[in-house]
């Protein structure tokens, strides 16, 4: 073999294994540990390896940690690594703390981050208020006119509510049912136009930061405005529906008496029908009288002359009346 190849391949061969030597033996790291005065031993830095844990993620906290003067241990850290918090983020937060005389510890911290808080958040918010601004909230007045309210809420985070707290939402739908409230229980909308302090005054009277992860400092009306008339809008509407009620009524009603009517008809009709059979069967019953002998000849003949007579009279006092010959 080519002595410039074996060379090579030798070369080769020796960068591979101090690569594997290094992933596994974390020699800077280690010694960036002694530097910084946070003894840890390669031993426990190989371990962490077979951990599957990263070592730099929990030295260099550790180094952060000790520098500010936090006694945190490596397991501490270790095992908040392999419970899926984030290391880094729960130092800074400590340090923070410390640095604004927060009482903060470690298990607490920890339990914070890992209920999905962000715990550095949580700790700059206790130092500087944060301000939430609630959507527009329109609430109507005694005197039916509608008010439209933006308010700006100054709030701090509670470190010990922060686990198991209700969060910002919660904070903006109990500052706009207050609001609600306020309005609702005004004899005018003039009245809130002219004071909306009361507004504040009665929302921070209720405390609505109780059970959340936040302590309400302020409540600030931002702007008040004056919506739709809403009492006249609804009279409106029930004028309205009145009237298509009686509309309603009234159709059926109408609807009744034609159905009425119609039935009336059909009755005067049947009627008619059953005098027209009746006087059919007349003949019929005259000659089976005939017929049997309960009805004689003269008889018969008597009858044939006074309906002749009859009928002569009324064609005479048809001519003899005027109007019926106007009407011919």
């Amino acid at each position: 073999m080519d002595p410039t190849v074996q060379i090579m391949f030798i070369i080769a061969v020796v960068v591979i294994v101090l690569a594997v030597f290094l992933s596994l033996f974390p020699i800077m790291l280690w010694i960036s540990a002694l530097a910084s005065g946070v003894p840890v031993s390669i031993i426990t830095l190989v371990a962490m390896r077979l951990r599957r844990v990263i070592p730099s993620r929990i030295v260099n906290p550790l180094i952060k940690a000790r520098k500010a003067g936090l006694g945190l241990t490596i397991n501490q850290l270790e095992s908040h690594y392999l419970a899926g918090g984030n290391v880094d983020r729960v130092v800074n937060a400590l340090i923070a703390a410390e640095r604004a005389n927060i009482m903060l510890v470690f298990e607490r911290a920890a339990a914070i981050d890992l209920a999905g808080r962000d715990v550095l958040l949580a700790v700059q918010m206790s130092v500087n208020p944060r301000v939430i601004e609630t959507p527009i909230v329109a609430a109507v007045a005694k005197d039916g006119i509608e008010v439209k309210v933006k308010a700006r809420v100054t709030v701090r985070a509670n470190i010990e509510r922060l686990v198991g707290g209700a969060g910002e939402e919660t904070i903006i739908a109990r500052v706009g049912e207050g609001i609600v409230t306020t309005v609702g229980s005004s004899n005018s909308h003039k009245d809130v136009l002219e004071n909306p302090d009361m507004i504040s005054r009665t929302v921070l009277g209720k405390g609505l930061d109780a059970g959340t992860a936040f302590e309400i400092l302020s409540i600030d009306i931002a702007d008040v405005d004056v919506g739709k008339n809403i009492g006249a809008h609804l009279q409106t509407e029930q004028a309205e529906a009145d009237k298509r009620i009686a509309q309603a009524k009234a159709e059926e009603r109408r609807a009744m008496a034609v159905a009425q009517e119609q039935e009336m008809k059909a009755r005067v009709v049947e009627m008619k029908a059953k005098v027209v059979e009746s006087e059919s069967q007349v003949p019929l019953a005259m000659a089976d009288a005939l017929k049997n002998g309960k009805l004689g000849v003269m008889d018969y003949m008597n009858l044939r002359n006074i309906e002749s007579d009859t009928q002569m009279r009324s064609s005479l006092g048809r001519m003899s009346d005027p109007g019926n010959e106007r009407k011919e």
